[in-house]
């Protein structure tokens, strides 16, 4: 479990020095920052829910735009970044980001559309196994994907969907009740599908650990990264997850509805014969121009080989200036300060007397990314208005959670301590 940091201390000399010592404080400079009325930032603890517009964005996307004014189709295969093959801009950077291979990663779709692809592929229900396990709170278009796949397949989710919930009187999920309800539902089980991080409670989850017992009953094993790329260490090549999607837009800054991400494990990105929905990008790259020469599909291998449609290129150019700057900062680094700055936020929210409030999060660090989840008691919605107009962007879950996300790439001890002050001020 967490210890407190001896270093920690709660006045603002504090968070003004160990701002300076930050390796990443140049970071901030990076990105745009929303401003008050009276022309300074916001304290923007919103990573989790809409990440912050890189400057270089717009340099990115005014070069495609020049790119289709000056060239138009020529610029498929003649340009700075050519658009035929652009996608594979992030075969590395995006198999970095999550603990992949070469060849597992692709960038396409949004966050829903992808999950349903990959249940095409690994939601197969045989006989009695059929039923799907995911924990709760279930962010709310993964439950409505994982329903309408059940009734698309003619099954009941009151009798096929098994949703593992917190203990009573406990907000975290603990993972021996997840693997011990896996272990039950035994060969029924088709697919567990869970969060990375829980988007409620900011909790991440063991996923190797969960992943295994998924395995050991028959099941296939998925994850949602919304709330986990970019914002925790993940290994899933390792950790033999069969496939993950995400989206880019919260902890990865590439804009509201940003392209998304999807991981298949090689294993099952080299099976040809594995069943999914099929498009003329998914095929392979020397047969795509035979077109109707060519009428039955052949996958390219790896995740490639799950594309519909040629890259939207003008939602990919924030992604290239995003993913440059993880890159750059490695995801070492981005965890150090995020374990650093989450717990000084958690140390200073601890010393707020009385209990209008408490955190829902994890307390181990090793249990969360950059998120602490307050549970207010008493009028929490006037809470979070104040909080509003005092400058502080966060938000809030009904009924009762404010979520702040103290992001290491552009937040600062300093925003840190500001928002302590302003909630102990209005306890």
């Amino acid at each position: 479990m967490t210890t407190v940091n001896p270093e920690y201390r709660a006045d603002e000399a504090y968070a003004s020095e160990m701002d300076a010592r930050d390796p990443l404080r140049g970071y901030r400079d990076k990105f745009c920052l929303p401003m008050r009325a009276d022309g300074t930032p916001v304290i923007y603890f919103c990573g989790n829910s809409l990440g912050l517009q890189p400057k270089a964005t717009r340099e990115l996307v005014n070069e495609e735009l020049d790119a289709w004014a000056r060239q138009a189709v020529d610029a498929h295969f003649d340009s700075k970044r050519p658009w035929y093959p652009y996608h594979e801009l992030f075969r590395e950077t995006g198999a970095r980001l999550v603990g992949a291979r070469a060849g597992e990663v692709v960038m396409m779709n949004s966050l829903t559309v992808n999950l349903h692809l990959m249940m095409v592929s690994f939601y197969r229900p045989t006989g009695q196994r059929r039923k799907i396990l995911i924990d709760f709170p279930t962010f709310p278009s993964d439950m409505y994907a994982v329903k309408s796949q059940l009734h698309a397949n003619g099954f009941d989710p009151d009798e096929d969907l098994i949703v593992c919930k917190p203990r009573d009187g406990e907000n975290i999920l603990r993972t021996g009740d997840l693997t011990s309800a896996i272990e039950e539902a035994g060969d029924s089980l088709a697919l567990v599908l869970l969060a990375g991080v829980n988007f409620f409670t900011g909790q991440f989850y063991e996923i190797e650990r969960i992943g295994t017992a998924a395995h050991g009953v028959g099941a296939n094993f998925g994850v949602d990264l919304a709330h986990a790329a970019g914002n925790v260490p993940l290994k899933l090549h390792d950790w033999d997850v069969d496939f993950a999607c995400w989206c880019n837009y919260k902890y990865l800054n590439s804009g509201p509805g940003a392209i998304g991400g999807c991981f298949v494990h090689e294993k099952h990105g080299n099976n040809a014969e594995l069943p999914r929905f099929a498009g003329w990008w998914g095929n392979d790259p020397n047969e795509r121009f035979k077109m109707h020469l060519l009428p039955d599909f052949r996958p390219r291998a790896g995740a490639d080989g799950w594309q519909l449609s040629n890259p939207p290129i003008m939602a990919m150019a924030p992604l290239v200036a995003s993913l440059e700057i993880f890159d750059e900062v490695g995801l070492e680094a981005l965890r150090r300060k995020s374990e650093l700055i989450t717990g000084y936020l958690e140390y200073l929210l601890d010393a707020i007397p009385g209990k209008k409030f408490e955190v829902i999060t994890p307390r181990d660090p090793a249990a969360r990314g950059a998120q602490l989840s307050i549970l207010a008691h008493g009028e929490p919605k006037r809470l979070f208005k104040a909080l509003q107009e005092r400058g502080v962007v966060g938000d809030f879950r009904e009924p009762n959670v404010i979520r702040v996300a103290p992001t290491p790439l552009y937040n600062t001890f300093m925003d840190v301590w500001l928002f302590a002050n302003i909630l102990a001020e209005m306890g």
